[in-house]
């Protein structure tokens, strides 16, 4: 049997790390890369007598998120004791929410694949609740031991529950990115994935088009988003085989192997673990005027998908161009000051700018956007002389290169001075063009009979020569009219 006999169900489980100074319960810092053990609190390991205090930040992180998905803000929610033992869980339990989490429903909208097979879709958030993160075992360093680092307990985490409502592991990957953006776009995260600020679960099943659920398999700590899809299609692809093997899946909780490729069972869930959840007798309920919210509301940013709206609406971009321009806060921002300062008729060329050339040498120089050496004024200036025919797009590229390289200063002017100092201007005057043509029609005869003689490509060539003898500053417009009309075609 195929695929395409199996309808696969995915839901997520984001662990998203609160960039709050100090941690959820603990005056102790969350600062990354301290030595083992040394921002651990006598809260952060449970010494006795010792109370937890709520992070007022990390209840406002709390509500922004809520805030940004449309989801319902709990008046009141409840912390509950989840009891298990693990190494580096010093307290024997994990301080979380169960019943009544803080933040409950709400939707994220993705976009799927590229082109025109691309497609939206809405996913379903089931909860989103406060809790503290475990210590980290180490286990590299040592032989025959692991090392306990409490640095990391007690660190506030926002763990964002989805409905199963993917049906891909390209979905999957969507809706992760998405939520990437949406944490980094309201500064409730910072998205280090390689730091573990970002962490993924994947609960996969598979099961016939139309029937009951099938049995999950939770793939563990996923961070990378190349990973997530590794994971998932591993694990869909082997929860097939052994279905159709006449297997039975088996609940389990799994690892993903970057090297090999593959999920392994870390630990089975035949029988369901009884985390005896119990509220917290430390920690009283959490209030949450509306006041508060009203508040947090007040200064939320503009939403990517209120500005991805506006970009259509307002500067003519298409679906995919101004998804792509929202992807991120920091290309958001960049944008809008590109065309701010280029003026909003030129949004479009700002846009094919900013994706296109600068996105290429940012990549090639493996910098962010915020990094980048050419600053919007600069890119704007250029915009601009591409766009009154003082240079064309081909020159325009030589002209950025010298701005990327610091020709020109850092003036908003900078490509005026690039483009004065290598003698960069278009050609426009028609009479000089036309002599170039006509010099290149009697230098390439056989060129010219092929085209008459029905070949277009020969036409190309032609235009080609006459841009050679330019040195690139012949209007291409005038060039082919002009051409054109010489040939008599």
């Amino acid at each position: 049997m195929s695929r395409t006999d199996w309808e696969v169900v995915i839901g997520l489980e984001v662990h998203a790390q609160l960039n709050t100074a100090s941690k959820i319960f603990s005056a102790a810092s969350t600062a990354f890369g301290a030595e083992a053990n040394r921002q651990a609190s006598a809260v952060d390991i449970a010494l006795p007598g010792v109370l937890p205090v709520l992070n007022r930040g990390a209840v406002e992180r709390a509500i922004r998120f809520g805030l940004a998905i449309g989801a319902t803000v709990a008046p009141r929610s409840v912390f509950a004791r989840k009891n298990y033992f693990y190494p580096d869980l010093p307290k024997g339990y994990q301080i979380s929410q169960f019943e009544l989490p803080v933040v409950q429903g709400g939707a994220i909208t993705i976009r799927v694949g590229e082109g025109d097979k691309a497609y939206e879709k809405t996913v379903t958030l089931t909860r989103a609740h406060l809790e503290e993160d475990a210590g980290k075992s180490l286990h590299e360093d040592f032989h025959g031991m692991s090392g306990i680092d409490l640095n990391r307990a007690g660190t506030p985490l926002l763990e964002i529950v989805s409905e199963p409502d993917m049906r891909s592991s390209a979905e999957a990957v969507a809706y992760a990115r998405a939520l990437h953006a949406l944490v980094r776009w309201i500064d409730i995260c910072d998205g280090n994935m390689q730091e573990g600020s970002f962490r993924c679960d994947a609960n996969v099943s598979v099961r016939r088009p139309g029937g009951p659920l099938g049995t999950r398999r939770e793939i563990k700590n996923l961070n990378s988003f190349r990973f997530l899809q590794q994971a998932i299609d591993f694990e869909v692809q082997w929860q097939i085989d052994t279905l159709e093997d006449g297997g039975k899946i088996q609940q389990a909780t799994v690892l993903f192997d970057p090297d090999t490729g593959e999920t392994r069972m870390m630990r089975s869930k035949e029988d369901a673990h009884d985390y005896r959840y119990f509220p917290d007798p430390d920690l009283l309920p959490l209030v949450i005027e509306p006041a508060w919210i009203a508040r947090v509301q007040g200064e939320m940013p503009e939403l990517p998908g209120a500005m991805k709206a506006r970009f259509v609406e307002q500067l003519g971009l298409s679906a995919y161009d101004a998804t792509t321009l929202t992807a991120s806060k920091e290309v958001a921002e960049y944008f809008q000051a590109t065309v701010s300062a280029a003026g909003q008729a030129l949004a479009k060329l700002c846009a094919n700018w900013v994706m296109g050339d600068l996105a290429a040498r940012l990549n090639k120089a493996e910098l962010d956007i915020a990094d980048s050496p050419v600053d919007p004024a600069q890119l704007a200036g250029l915009v601009r002389r591409i766009a009154d025919n003082t240079i064309s797009n081909n020159i325009a590229r030589k002209v950025f290169e010298a701005l990327w390289n610091g020709e020109g200063g850092t003036e908003a002017d900078a490509a005026d001075r690039v483009i004065d100092a290598q003698g960069l201007k278009q050609v426009t005057d028609s009479g000089a063009i036309e002599a170039i043509v006509e010099e290149v029609l009697a230098a390439n005869q056989k060129s010219v009979e092929e085209f008459r003689a029905g070949k277009e490509k020969a036409f190309n060539a032609l235009v080609g020569q006459v841009m050679k003898a330019s040195k690139g500053k012949a209007n291409p417009a005038q060039v082919n009219e002009i051409l054109r009309s010489k040939l008599g075609g």
